[in-house]
């Protein structure tokens, strides 16, 4: 049995779970969210915490079993707390701007990168100090969906992926660009 997925999930005081089909919809003071889970997995709603059974001990429904519960969780913190990613462009003169929910990033190429952010997702742009590069715009994506806020992160991060040999790109806070040597001559 999944250690995860025999867990039951307990409900806040002001989120409302309802079940209609295999069809969740969680409401919180954030907002809503919705999502279709698998026909083959069983939840069990009471007033105060989500229960998911699986149907058998086969491999697809033994699988299913922790990720639904996961992803029912991830949505009741989504619209109690929501989440959100930190990304840090390090590069020389780069540049990041919110102009009218758009992310208007300026990152070495020719022209400037927008990016438009879906139903749910808000950026911020801000300027933080650090030594190597000076001052680097830390740019924020946040929302209830913890799929679609780690999505939207990593388009941001495919735009100028960090590079080894001079650690300029946009990174998450925190990642560690393994760094190379560059040439060596006689």
């Amino acid at each position: 049995m999944s250690r995860i997925g025999k867990k039951p999930i307990a409900i806040p005081p002001k989120v409302e779970v309802t079940l209609n089909g295999q069809t969740i919809t969680v409401t919180g003071p954030r907002g809503l969210l919705k999502r279709e889970l698998h026909p083959e997995v069983g939840i069990e709603l009471s007033k105060t915490e989500v229960a998911v059974k699986r149907m058998s001990d086969s491999p697809l429904h033994r699988s299913l079993h922790g990720v639904t519960r996961t992803v029912i969780a991830n949505m009741i913190d989504g619209v109690t707390k929501g989440y959100e990613k930190k990304l840090e462009a390090a590069g020389i003169g780069w540049r990041a701007n919110v102009q009218s929910k758009k992310l208007v990033l300026a990152v070495g190429y020719s022209h400037p990168v927008e990016i438009d952010p879906p139903a749910g997702i808000e950026f911020k742009a801000e300027i933080v100090a650090k030594p190597p590069f000076g001052n680097i715009p830390l740019i924020t994506v946040s929302g209830n969906d913890k799929e679609m806020v780690g999505q939207m992160a990593a388009t941001i991060r495919g735009v100028r992926e960090p590079e080894p040999y001079l650690g300029k790109g946009i990174a998450y806070v925190g990642e560690k660009i393994r760094r190379k040597a560059g040439k060596t001559s006689k």
